[in-house]
C-alpha cells in the first residue's frame, strides 16, 4: 500500500504523520479530540486480526459491548466518541489492513452536529465504501441508518434538533448501500417512536445510547452477524 503523509495543524506548529493512504490531507487538529487522536494511534499499532467483524463509527458505536451483545468474540470496535465522516477516511487503513469479514458502518450524526448538508455527509460516505471496495474487496459490507434522537431531553441540542436532516441523509445512504450492492439496515425505524424520536428508555440524553437500546440495535443485525 502507498504511503501518505498527514499534516496535521497543531496550535503551535505542525506534526507530521505518516500513514497508508495514496495522498497528502491537510487536517485541522481542531475537528479531532486528544480522544479521538489517542484512539487512532491505538487502531493503527494493535496486532493484525484477520477475518474479524468490525464495528465502525462514533461515540454511539464506542459505547456498545459488541462481542457480549451479540456473543460473538470475532466483534471487534472500532468506533470513535465524536468522530465524523472525515475521521473514518482519516483512519480507514487501520481498519482495511485487517481484512474484514463484515463491517458494520454507522456515521454521520456528528458531521449534521457541525451543520454539513446531507449531500455533503453522502459524498463523504461514498469515499468511505469506495475505499473499502478498493482496499478490502472480500469484506462483507452493512450500511446502517443513522439513529433517531430525542429534542425533549433539551441536551446534546446541536445533534437533537437535526431529525429531518437525518431522515434525508437515510435516505440518502439507502440509496448509496444499494448502488455498491451493500445491505442497508434501517435501525432508525428500529429504535423511532411515533414522533420519529429516540424514546426516553432508550436515551438519556436523547443522542447516546442505554442497554435497551443497544439491545434493540444487537437484535436487529444479529441475522447478519452469523
Amino acid at each position: 500500500m502507498k504511503k501518505f503523509i498527514l499534516l496535521f495543524i497543531a496550535s503551535l506548529g505542525a506534526t507530521l504523520f505518516v500513514n497508508s493512504q495514496s495522498q497528502t490531507v491537510v487536517v485541522d487538529s481542531s475537528k479531532f479530540s486528544a480522544y479521538w487522536w489517542h484512539s487512532k494511534d491505538m487502531y493503527d499499532h494493535l496486532p493484525d486480526l484477520r477475518n474479524e467483524i468490525v464495528f465502525l463509527g462514533n461515540s454511539i458505536t464506542d459505547g456498545a459491548e459488541w462481542f457480549e451483545l451479540l456473543g460473538n468474540r470475532k466483534c471487534i470496535n472500532r468506533g470513535i466518541s465524536a468522530d465524523i465522516t472525515e475521521g473514518i477516511l482519516l483512519r480507514l487503513d487501520a481498519v482495511t489492513k485487517l481484512q474484514p469479514k463484515k463491517l458494520f458502518i454507522m456515521i454521520g450524526v456528528n458531521d449534521l452536529s457541525r451543520n454539513m448538508t446531507p449531500d455533503e455527509v453522502t459524498a463523504n460516505y461514498r469515499k468511505i465504501l469506495e475505499r473499502v471496495r478498493s482496499e478490502s474487496p472480500r469484506t462483507k459490507v452493512y450500511v446502517q441508518s443513522v439513529l433517531p434522537v430525542n429534542p425533549a431531553t433539551g441536551m446534546a441540542k446541536n445533534h437533537t434538533n437535526k431529525t429531518p436532516q437525518i431522515m434525508e441523509l437515510n435516505g440518502k445512504l439507502k440509496e448509496l448501500a444499494a448502488e455498491f450492492g451493500h445491505t442497508y439496515i434501517d435501525l432508525f425505524s428500529v429504535m423511532a417512536d411515533a414522533d420519529n424520536h429516540l424514546p426516553r428508555s432508550h436515551s438519556v440524553d436523547g443522542l447516546h445510547l442505554t442497554y435497551r437500546a443497544y439491545k434493540d440495535w444487537a437484535d436487529a443485525i444479529r441475522p447478519y452477524v452469523k
